[in-house]
């Protein structure tokens, strides 16, 4: 069984505050935090739900933004492991405000046990962190409102996620999916040589009701996906369309979710 704790994401639950950001306690054969939103939200909030992260010896970071690893200020001692892109300086193009960690890869390498993978790097036999993601598809990943220090556009390329394998099939858990949900889910079921998902929670990343929307539900119903929970990124008019489609449920700060 996986068992999936919202500690916090943009909407807030019956006891859980929330800010704009993610971070979730995924436990399969091994319990790790993934992601840390934009502040110490998920320690109050994991302390409303009982839940001890001292105890949690592990964090997979999706990508380098600030609404998912913000956190990273208020924890010290635990292997880190994320994309060696993740600690680029990025920023908006629209007015160069700074979306980036906040703390450098020297700093991290300080503070944790660091571990930076392009590649597939398992965490245990259940959970593997996908490094990062081949882009093959024509409908996602195309355009960016993000640049790099250098000026350079900012593509997200440290953008990844956890493929859990399950006795009901994968279930993937998405930071952001700036790479695209469904190139995330196709590499998963490439790096496991599992066939059947069975579940996909976390940021899509789309924006409207759109064709990259429209496609997203389609690539969804052909792989027959039945536990289907988009959140954080995900905006209200593609949530609509979700709901439209698969009768979804919102995800709320301090939800638990099992699959």
């Amino acid at each position: 069984m996986l068992k999936v704790t919202i500690l916090n994401d943009n909407a807030p639950g019956n006891t859980c505050s929330s800010e704009h950001g993610l971070s979730y306690i995924v436990q399969a054969d091994k319990t790790i935090l993934f992601d840390l939103g934009p502040s110490d939200i998920f320690l109050k909030n994991a302390k409303k739900l009982n839940v001890n992260i001292d105890n949690i010896d592990t964090i997979a970071l999706s990508h380098g933004h600030w609404d998912h690893g913000n956190g990273l200020k208020y924890l010290t001692n635990k292997k880190l492991i994320t994309h060696p892109d993740s600690f680029q300086k990025k920023y908006r193009k629209k007015d160069h405000s700074y979306i980036g960690l906040p703390l450098s890869e020297e700093e991290a390498r300080k503070n944790f046990d660091l571990i930076l993978s392009k590649t597939p790097y398992k965490i245990s036999e259940q959970i593997i962190f996908l490094g990062e993601i081949p882009r093959l598809n024509n409908f996602e990943a195309q355009i960016t409102n993000f640049v790099l220090e250098n000026g350079k556009d900012d593509f997200v390329l440290d953008d990844s996620a956890l493929a859990v394998k399950t006795k009901k099939g994968l279930v993937i858990v998405s930071g952001c999916a700036h790479s695209g949900i469904c190139n995330i889910i196709e590499y998963a079921q490439k790096v496991t040589q599992t066939k059947k998902v069975y579940g996909v929670i976390g940021g899509f990343h789309l924006k409207k009701d759109d064709l990259q929307t429209q496609k997203t539900i389609e690539y969804f119903k052909n792989l027959n996906i039945e536990k289907i929970y988009p959140s954080h990124c995900t905006a209200l008019p593609a949530l609509a369309a979700f709901y439209q489609n698969f009768k979804i449920n919102q995800v709320l700060s301090g939800n638990i979710i099992f699959f």
